[in-house]
């Protein structure tokens, strides 16, 4: 798999006839290999080791229903209350950064009302934070350290 622009962790893979799997140590089973889920992987162990939130904290693939219809945030971080506090869509390294990216996880944000947004695709990571009242977001340079 190729190289993000994350730092390097160590995960469990193995292979069967079709695909390599990776072990999803939240979720406690492998999945396949894509290069997305290589991407949320990174995510989420950089969230883990360098920002310190917590494991119990985080949840992936999260069931959402929008217009009827039912969609997954990649990564959810809720605060110690259980709210929602940051959303993170994962892009598989080849997969531009655009503005359909954005107003997907706006759309996300709109049922979820989290304080942060993060768009990753390993490679670009953009961080903004919510301004409900302006109903706009403002873009930092990361996101903050779990508290």
């Amino acid at each position: 798999m190729q190289r993000l622009n994350l730092p390097s962790y160590s995960f469990k893979l193995k292979s069967n006839e079709k695909h390599t799997l990776i072990f999803d140590n939240l979720r406690k089973k492998y999945f396949v290999l894509t290069p997305e889920e290589w991407v949320r992987q990174h995510y989420v162990q950089f969230l883990i080791e360098e920002k310190k939130y917590p494991v119990s904290l985080i949840a992936l693939e999260k069931q959402l229903i929008i217009n009827n219809r039912k969609k997954r945030t990649d990564i959810v971080i809720f605060n110690k209350e259980g709210n929602p506090d940051i959303i993170v869509e994962c892009k598989a390294p080849h997969i531009k950064i655009s503005q359909a990216t954005f107003d997907q996880i706006a759309r996300y944000n709109l049922k979820l009302k989290a304080n942060f947004l993060v768009l990753t695709n390993g490679m670009e990571h953009y961080y903004c934070k919510m301004d409900f009242e302006n109903e706009t977001y403002i873009f930092l340079k990361d996101i903050p350290k779990y508290q």
